[in-house]
């Protein structure tokens, strides 16, 4: 991608992450987003139809920014503590960003894309064999999903009130106890 598009882009998708940040998406007008970025508003009609459109791109953008410096690509599945305490610390540097699409309540959309990323990611571990599969597996993948993203948004929205390290010392024992991830797996971290 051309560097100047690129660089459009990041001041388009700035700008609507910091407006999200002050209020609801539904207020949000392609005037102010164009203003904050310092740009004519036919730039933004350049590079998305719409806003709707340019908050899924930044979401889509902000999840596999998320997945790419979590997971090795060749491990993407396999769960370990290396895996997980990147997540976390990922989480923290880029706490104003994850919280604002968290937060603001007119756009579940990052929940719910968080939630398929993870649904995925555990139907590949369950189809590697990773985690027990005591009960019916719809059930069991739901449950552990709406577990895994609900503390990352427990986390993001409090604040962060432990340290990355400290999260993943307390969740990797519950996972163990679950059976989501492999007891006998040698764990990097």
């Amino acid at each position: 991608m051309d560097r100047r598009i690129r660089k459009t882009r990041e001041a388009i998708s700035e700008a609507f992450i910091a407006l999200l940040a002050e209020k609801s998406f539904e207020q949000i007008t392609i005037n102010e987003i164009a203003d904050r970025a310092d740009i004519n508003r036919g730039t933004i009609y350049l590079h998305y139809i719409d806003k709707f459109d340019l908050l899924e791109q930044c979401i889509e953008t902000h999840v596999a920014q998320l997945r790419e410096n979590c997971f090795d690509n060749d491990n993407a599945h396999i769960p370990s503590k290396y895996a997980m305490l990147n997540a976390f610390q990922y989480l923290e540097q880029h706490a104003a960003i994850y919280t604002t699409l968290l937060v603001n309540k007119g756009i579940p959309a990052f929940r719910n894309r968080l939630m398929t990323v993870v649904l995925h990611t555990l139907d590949a571990n369950f189809e590697a064999g990773y985690i027990k599969q005591e009960i019916n597996k719809e059930v069991q993948k739901q449950f552990l999903a709406s577990a895994i993203v609900g503390v990352l948004e427990w986390w993001v929205t409090q604040a962060m009130p432990y340290p990355a390290a400290d999260m993943v010392e307390q969740l990797w024992p519950l996972l163990e106890r679950i059976s989501i991830i492999p007891q006998t797996k040698i764990q990097v971290g």
